[in-house]
């Protein structure tokens, strides 16, 4: 990169020289159109630090990624157009709280920092909380493979906020398996430190419910992972709790296209 000394002084750029500020430094500065190469960014002493910053963001992405292939079946009509960033922003925040790696390899421990997952509603525009007013009961078992959603007697009329066109509705217990990530060394590249419990699964939903009429008894919803997995330290739990809206025609229940919310309610 060249630095412009004499008076001249160029905005733009001219034929394959573009010329620029940086912000908090004097002077103007010039560079070749494009900016670095992609064996700069690979190799180049210069470009240690962007190096480091794309490795965490690759497995930050990844960790977010398990978090949506873990309730795959929802987010069609759960999220919204930004929650992979969302996600990821999330992972980054646990990926700064790692203290043993060095930088550019630091863990994503889940496991230790769950809260920053803690009453993420999948769609941003539309809270589970405002959409679901009803009292209610979320409990995980102790091996950490099921979790039962216990909602007492409750009138729809004024506890369920539907969406227009609404006539019935499902909640949702659903749980899903997300393990911590690492580097690996040998690979070059972050994975799962527990691969096959990472993404695993399972949603329960309540029977369709009209809006217009009350329950007379509880509403009992338990989700557990198929076979019962034992699940280790390095893996967390992820326990939400939703919400979707259906229209009524004929014996036919259709799904709208809105309204519908998911929140992880618990860690464990």
């Amino acid at each position: 990169m060249a630095r412009q000394l004499g008076h001249v002084k160029y905005k733009g750029t001219i034929g394959e020289i573009r010329h620029f500020k940086i912000k908090g430094m004097t002077g103007s500065y010039a560079g070749l159109k494009g900016g670095a190469t992609g064996d700069q960014i690979k190799n180049d002493a210069g470009f240690v630090r962007t190096r480091e910053n794309m490795n965490e963001f690759a497995a930050c992405a990844r960790a977010a990624k398990s978090v949506r292939v873990g309730l795959i079946m929802l987010m069609k009509q759960m999220s919204d157009a930004h929650l992979t960033g969302r996600l990821t922003a999330i992972m980054k925040k646990i990926n700064l709280e790692d203290q043993t790696e060095a930088r550019g390899y630091r863990a994503i421990l889940i496991s230790t920092q769950s809260k920053y997952l803690l009453g993420l509603n999948f769609n941003k525009n539309i809270s589970f909380d405002g959409s679901f007013i009803a009292p209610f009961e979320l409990t995980g078992n102790v091996d950490r493979n099921s979790s039962t959603l216990t909602v007492p007697a409750f009138n729809p009329a004024k506890s369920v906020i539907a969406p227009s066109g609404a006539t019935h509705f499902r909640l949702i217990n659903a749980i899903s398996v997300i393990s911590d990530f690492a580097f690996n060394a040998t690979t070059g590249i972050y994975e799962p430190i527990q691969p096959e419990l990472n993404e695993i699964s399972n949603v329960a939903f309540s029977a369709y419910l009209d809006l217009k009429v009350e329950t007379a008894a509880p509403t009992v919803l338990t989700s557990a992972l198929v076979g019962e997995p034992e699940l280790n330290d390095d893996v967390t739990v992820l326990n939400s709790v939703g919400i979707e809206f259906y229209q009524k025609a004929g014996n036919d229940y259709y799904l709208l296209n809105a309204g519908h919310a998911l929140k992880i309610q618990s860690t464990f």
